[in-house]
């Protein structure tokens, strides 16, 4: 058995005027709470350090940048780092990346146990749009704020095992998963910001949202025998709400623990990464089973193209 206590530490509402100094106290706590009961990781939410500050259309620039971290770790950032290296615990969370030239990633990354940075992952998958939409019932701009990954799907060697990363809507794609399973995933972390109600949807609620994030990580984890690891933030910030539901998913596509706030709140379970081999050694056995040959059109075509009608 290879166990990892992995602490799903989903963040409660972060409104526009909450300062990240604020926020990294609470993630501290969550922390402190985490090694108390036994975690080794710890794995918090998307744009983590800030409200979503998408929902808002901008048009200064230097107001853009405000929301932007220029360094990992960083002042705010530092006392992080360092209770995870005392704890000895590996982290993982996302926040808007600002490259030194000039390149704007909506990003996570991975810690060892000491703090250092091991893996860095930038969001592939942006939904949204670029420009202030009246359509909308609110506004969803990652598109005008950051540019697609360019890191790819990759995994990481840590803790014993292989652990790859994404971000929010890349959940939704099972590219995501299938990339990182060609490479021997045994846990995904995602950190995902999801409002309640579907902008271009209104019926579209909590309940269908909630249903559609247990779907997409419970389908990603049977179909690649795979842990995933969901971390929301949630709540209501700045009257936008965010859905919970934070979970973690086991090789079978079994949810074994998920949250019931939309508040900070911790969730730790054993994950034995041993738990992936059947998996990936039966039904899922991709050596064995996959064939490439009739799967050219994945990565030659984007949009869907109908037969012609007769």
């Amino acid at each position: 058995m290879r166990v990892i206590n992995v602490a799903a530490a989903q963040l409660g509402r972060i409104q526009k005027a909450d300062s990240r100094e604020a926020v990294v106290k609470r993630m501290i706590a969550l922390m402190d709470e985490a090694k108390a009961k036994g975690a080794d990781l710890i794995v918090y939410p998307e744009l983590a350090l800030t409200t979503f500050f998408p929902r808002w259309y901008m048009e200064d620039q230097a107001e853009v940048d405000t929301w932007f971290e220029r360094e990992m770790p960083n002042a705010a950032t530092r006392p992080l780092f360092e209770r995870a290296a005392h704890h000895g615990m590996a982290m993982n969370f996302g926040y808007a990346e600002l490259t030194p030239d000039g390149h704007y990633f909506n990003t996570c990354i991975l810690t060892d146990q000491s703090a250092k940075i091991v893996g860095k992952y930038r969001k592939v998958h942006l939904p949204g749009h670029s420009e202030f939409d009246t359509k909308r019932a609110f506004q969803h701009l990652e598109k005008r704020y950051f540019e697609p990954g360019d890191l790819g799907f990759n995994v990481w060697r840590a803790l014993g095992g292989i652990f790859g990363m994404a971000v929010c809507n890349d959940r939704r794609w099972p590219e995501t998963y299938r990339v990182m399973g060609l490479q021997g995933v045994e846990m995904v972390l995602i950190g995902y910001n999801t409002p309640s109600v579907n902008a271009e949807k209104i019926e579209e609620g909590p309940e269908k949202r909630l249903f559609h994030n247990r779907l997409s990580a419970q389908a990603g984890a049977y179909q690649n025998s795979t842990w995933v690891v969901c971390v929301a933030k949630a709540g209501v910030e700045d009257g936008h709400p965010l859905i919970g539901g934070s979970l973690i998913v086991d090789p079978d596509g079994e949810i074994v623990v998920e949250a019931k706030t939309e508040e900070d709140e911790l969730l730790v379970h054993p994950c034995d990464l041993d738990a992936t081999i059947f998996g990936k050694n039966t039904i899922f056995n991709f050596a064995l089973h996959r064939r490439i040959e009739h799967y050219g059109l994945i990565t030659s075509r984007t949009g869907a193209v109908p037969p012609p009608e007769n």
